[in-house]
């Protein structure tokens, strides 16, 4: 459109494990849709899934043996 206009926009986007784990504390219906259409849609690196769920995002959960019971269970829905 314009040449070198936008020379220093940078465009970024959410990696889809990082948006499914966005969903996990809330687990309602509507966020294990969300979940399944992402599977469905972009194929998840389960282990990638799993690695940024332990190594970013248990530290800080309130409650963490529910939310690992809760992705145990998506990825099993996942992988069917």
């Amino acid at each position: 459109m314009f040449p070198e206009v936008f020379q220093h926009l940078h465009l970024m986007a959410v990696d889809p494990s990082d948006l499914a784990l966005t969903k996990i504390e809330r687990n309602i219906e509507r966020d294990r849709s969300d979940v399944r259409y992402l599977a469905r849609t972009i194929p998840f690196d389960l282990d990638l899934l799993r690695d940024r769920y332990q190594r970013v995002l248990r530290p800080y959960l309130d409650n963490p043996k529910v939310e690992d019971l809760t992705l145990k269970l998506w990825i099993e829905a996942i992988e069917k």
